[in-house]
Formats: C-alpha cells, sequence, structure tokens
C-alpha cells in the first residue's frame, strides 16, 4: 500500500459522502488546496491530519491505517501503532464496569476490524486475539448489571469471530475453531441469535477450507436467525451456504441461496445494520455469485458478473481482489480463455504479494495446475515464476488445504 492508496480513499469517501472539497474543507478546516493535494497523491498526510478527516468522513479507523502505510514502514509495525493508539485504560481500571463499556468497545472493534481490508490474519490475529483476551478478562472479572454483562458477552462474540476469521486467514485453523466456539457460546449467552448464526456461518466457511463439506452448518446458521435478523445479516448468511453448496455440486440449492441473499439485499427495513455487516452489500453479492458460478463450472454466468466487480475494487484491498482474480481465471479456463486466464492469473500474483495470508498463494498454485497443459505460452512461464518466487517466501503460517 502507498501514500496514492490514502488518496484514492479519501476521494471515494467524500464522494460517498456526497461532499465538495468546499464542504470536507468547511468540515475539517483545512484549506480546499491542501485538501486536493492529499487526494491527487501530491502531499501524505500527518497522523493529526488523516484522524481529522478519518472522523469527517465517518472512516472508522481506515484513513488513519492507509496514513499509516507509508513506504519502509513493516504492515506489523502499523498494526502495533495502532494498538498503540487505542488505549486499553477502560479494560484495567477498576472492577465496577459502567453501562457505557459496551459501546465503547464495539467502537474499538468497528476501528480495528477495517484493518482486515488492507491486511491479512498474519499481520492482524495477535492484535484481535489480544482484544478477545482482554474483553473475557473484563467478563470475567467485572462487576456489572446483568444487561451489561450480555452486551459484554456480544462484544466478545464479534471480536471473538474477527479473531478467528485472522486465524483462519493465517492458516492457524486450530486457534480459528476454538475462537469460532466461543463466539458461538458468547452469542448463545448473550441471547443474541444474529451473531451465533454468523458464528455458525463462520464455521462452516473453515470446514469448507479443510474439508469441502460444510452444508449442513451453513444451512444451520441460516435456521439460527430465521427472519428476524436485519436484511445484511440475512443476506451474509444465504450467500455463504450458497458458497457452501456450490462446492457440492448443488446448482439448486446454490440457485436458492443466492436469490434469498440477492432479495435480502434490496430489503430496508429502518434497522440499524450490526457493524460486522458494514462491507455486505450488492458487489459483495455480485462476488459470491460469481465464484458459486465459477466453482459450479458456468463460465458464462461467472465471467461477467465477477468482471464487473472487481472493476469496483481497489488495489488496496490487496487479499480479496487477488483472490476474486483467481476465480475469474478458473472462469476464464472453463470458457476455454486461455491467455485471458494467464493474463488475470498473473494480476493476481502481482497483487498477492507480501500479503499476509497464504490463501490467495493456493489458490494461484490451483490455478497455475490447471493451466499445466498450456506450459509454454510466456504469460504461464510468467505465472510460475511469481509463483515460485513468492514461495520462496517465508511462510507466514501453516498452509490451507486446497479444497475448491
Amino acid at each position: 500500500m502507498t501514500e496514492q492508496s490514502f488518496a484514492v480513499r479519501l476521494r471515494q469517501l467524500r464522494h460517498e459522502r456526497g461532499l465538495s472539497l468546499r464542504g470536507l474543507a468547511k468540515l475539517t478546516y483545512h484549506g480546499k488546496s491542501y485538501l486536493h493535494e492529499l487526494e491527487t497523491g501530491a502531499k501524505a498526510p500527518s497522523p493529526q491530519v488523516a484522524r481529522r478527516l478519518d472522523d469527517a468522513l465517518r472512516a472508522r479507523g481506515e484513513l488513519v491505517a492507509l496514513a499509516g502505510t507509508r513506504p519502509g514502514l513493516r504492515r506489523r509495525e502499523l498494526v502495533a501503532g495502532l494498538a498503540a493508539a487505542l488505549p486499553h485504560s477502560l479494560l484495567t481500571h477498576g472492577r465496577r464496569i459502567g453501562a457505557a463499556t459496551p459501546a465503547r468497545l464495539l467502537e474499538r472493534t468497528a476501528r480495528l476490524r477495517r484493518l482486515d481490508n488492507h491486511l491479512g490474519g498474519a499481520d492482524t490475529y495477535h492484535l484481535y486475539a489480544a482484544e478477545v483476551d482482554a474483553t473475557a478478562r473484563l467478563a470475567r472479572e467485572g462487576s456489572y448489571r446483568d444487561d451489561t454483562g450480555r452486551q459484554l458477552l456480544a462484544v466478545l462474540a464479534e471480536q471473538a469471530q474477527l479473531a478467528g476469521w485472522s486465524a483462519f486467514d493465517a492458516g492457524r485453523h486450530d486457534d480459528a475453531e476454538r475462537l469460532y466456539r466461543l463466539s458461538l457460546s458468547a452469542a448463545h449467552d448473550a441471547d443474541d441469535a444474529a451473531l451465533a448464526g454468523n458464528g455458525l456461518a463462520f464455521l462452516a466457511y473453515q470446514q469448507l477450507a479443510l474439508t469441502g463439506q460444510a452444508t449442513d452448518t451453513a444451512t444451520a446458521a441460516c435456521e439460527r436467525t430465521g427472519t428476524t435478523a436485519t436484511p445484511r445479516v440475512r443476506a451474509l448468511l444465504h450467500l455463504r451456504a450458497a458458497w457452501a453448496h456450490a462446492l457440492t455440486g448443488d446448482d439448486g440449492a446454490t440457485h436458492r441461496h443466492l436469490d434469498l441473499g440477492t432479495a435480502c439485499l434490496a430489503e430496508h427495513d429502518g434497522r440499524a445494520e450490526p457493524d460486522w455487516v458494514y462491507w455486505v452489500d450488492a458487489t459483495e453479492g455480485e462476488i459470491m455469485t460469481g465464484r458459486c458460478w465459477a466453482v459450479l463450472h458456468r463460465p458464462v454466468r461467472a465471467v461477467p458478473v465477477l468482471e464487473r466487480a472487481i472493476l469496483r475494487f481497489d488495489d488496496t484491498y490487496a487479499r480479496d481482489k487477488a483472490l476474486y482474480l483467481s476465480w475469474l481465471a478458473d472462469a476464464y479456463l472453463d470458457a476455454n480463455e486461455i491467455e485471458q486466464a494467464c493474463a488475470t492469473a498473473v494480476l493476481a500474483a502481482r497483487l498477492s504479494v507480501d500479503v499476509g495470508s497464504p490463501r490467495p498463494g493456493q489458490r494461484l498454485e490451483a490455478v497455475l495446475n490447471r493451466l499445466s497443459p498450456h506450459a509454454a505460452l510466456p504469460c504461464v512461464v510468467e505465472l510460475s515464476a511469481l509463483v515460485a518466487e513468492a514461495a520462496k517466501r517465508p511462510p507466514t503460517a501453516p498452509p490451507t488445504p486446497d479444497k475448491r
């Protein structure tokens, strides 16, 4: 990531909020010309400027994270800096826990969650796991009212899911399962059906990576929340259930859950959505739809959907964009578009350099295996070299079995 990444995201957020440069200048008390220089990458923001812009645009830490990724600053140093910038004092003073503490913890968790957009699990796992340990200690040793206790357990469930995801992304599967089980227990005790359903969905996602079979768990996630959850929560669970069925080759069940998930995305019932589904939108629906059709070997359906959705992803989302490109490459191969598949995989390989997750590399190995009959093509030679170079780097975590 570079200073230009900050510039791109700053401009995107300003447009999303419907602000002109003059309007943003009024909110932040920075000059319009200075903001223009930030948006074009001509100048880099100071930490104070990044924080003020982050607050004004309600970016919840994303711009702060991007401003910290200056050339020469390693990802793990960025994570450590953010952890220090968000003090743990409320976790350690006194036994009495006030009613406002869970909300403060949720806000902190929301900011840390945005790191996952730009960093891999190898970078974020220890930070997220420390949050789980701190909140668990707070719930275990603190003194609080019953309603505050339930809210603390819900926070713990969220944090355990976030830490479990980073463990999964880093290939730490024992840690991931332990954290997912903890999240299920905490969500159950908090009487939060939506969080419990999401915990099951996370568990299903891991089961798919390890065994290729998780339809029962994914279906249970949808059933756990029923029709009472907010629209984006139901959309997420149905889209993940569709993925589970696609990996078993069940076209009918895949199509049914994709339709349900897409319909939920179009719903608006006035309730506030939980922060842990902030990223679930129409683009996510298209990505999941394209991935499902790709693994079902339906390239005519998969290619246009994935192409359209990937165009909306900035390169700062390197891990996710590389993964999505790998499924697009698979779809091109099914369509017998060999050169296009190879060129797409090369783009994914370049994006995934230094990403703190083994998953893009594993996906690219699978694509490269499919390209083996065309090993003499220049693009295949280039891809082979990129994948081989990546394999020489010290591993960030144990590998994840490819159960495509």
